[in-house]
């Protein structure tokens, strides 16, 4: 799968980890993600995990730890001794938006050192098949005739809420808001046709849109996916301020050394390029990269400015 830069300012950012440094690593390493098994972020850790043990030269698993919007998983990580044996693989929405939407947050980014970007994915305009809307143009005119439209995202403050306010911003459209608490009951109410759509991460939508279930009619990027060639960009409708891109990455406690960064980077860099883990990429369409942790660290801040900006701007809050 070809590496096309996603969002703007993110060229020069995808770099391959330099140096030879020994792997070795003994002890049990722990990946600990905010999500229940079985979604996507566990997916990815537990495929990732598989590959980085033997890189590191010891044993790797996985923690779940979801609940209060991320803080178990993050606290966890921001207690833990800064060794390099505890690490938390985390999407853009418990460090880049959290901490500008929850004010009484129990973390702060500060807490945690980049280590590297693993993988990202736009979020993608789907549609439910039983409205019939075929296009953003379709929406749009629906929006108009009074009819409304309705767009489900997985919970307030969550990446596919960023993108739906992002939207609506951007284009002048009124749609509603429909907030759930989750990403799968959002999409089997999407599918199910109770909400026009949902606007959420392609690699969590692509089988329902491969299956005509779900009609995909704009994609939050600087370039169409190579999972979706045929989708075309919001861009290329006309709004190229609507880029919505959810990433994972992972992060180690703050006061972590240097060199262990530099020794954790270099081999889930390593882990990244594995035949298993091309294979999880290619089938879910997600996008792989290797960072730096100085690369991945402008980039975290960079998003944390513009979700920040967005929250404020369209007095996003929450109830805590």
């Amino acid at each position: 799968m070809s590496k096309k830069i996603l969002i703007h300012g993110l060229t020069g950012l995808i770099l391959a980890a330099a140096g030879a440094t020994s792997m070795a690593q003994s002890g049990t390493t722990r990946i600990i993600i905010a999500f229940p098994p079985g979604g996507p972020a566990d997916t990815l850790a537990r495929v990732v995990a598989n590959e980085v043990g033997p890189i590191l030269g010891g044993n790797v698993i996985v923690e779940n730890k979801p609940g209060a919007n991320g803080a178990l998983a993050a606290n966890e990580v921001a207690r833990a001794k800064p060794d390099g044996k505890a690490v938390f693989l985390s999407s853009t929405g418990a460090i880049a938006v959290n901490p500008a939407l929850y004010h009484k947050l129990t973390y702060k980014p500060a807490d945690f050192v980049p280590v590297t970007m693993l993988v990202a994915t736009p979020e993608v305009l789907a549609l439910s098949a039983k409205t019939g809307m075929k296009s953003f143009d379709d929406l749009k005119v629906r929006a108009k005739s009074g009819n409304g439209v309705t767009l489900a995202s997985s919970g307030i403050g969550s990446m596919p809420h960023m993108a739906i306010a992002q939207l609506t911003r951007t284009t002048g459209v009124d749609v509603l808001h429909v907030p759930y608490s989750g990403a799968a009951p959002a999409i089997n109410d999407s599918i199910g046709g109770q909400v026009d759509g949902f606007f959420g991460d392609i690699s969590g939508l692509l089988q329902f849109l491969k299956d005509g279930r779900l009609t995909p009619v704009g994609v939050a990027s600087q370039e169409r996916s190579p999972a979706l060639p045929a989708v075309p960009t919001f861009k290329e409708l006309g709004y190229p301020d609507v880029i919505a891109i959810n990433w994972y990455g992972v992060f180690a406690p703050a006061g972590t050394p240097a060199e262990t960064v530099s020794r954790l980077n270099e081999a889930f860099n390593k882990a990244m390029q594995t035949p298993k883990v091309q294979e999880y990429v290619k089938s879910t369409g997600v996008e792989s990269f290797s960072t730096t942790p100085e690369a991945f660290a402008k980039m975290v801040s960079d998003d944390s400015e513009k979700w920040a900006s967005l929250i404020k701007s369209e007095k996003i809050t929450v109830h805590e």
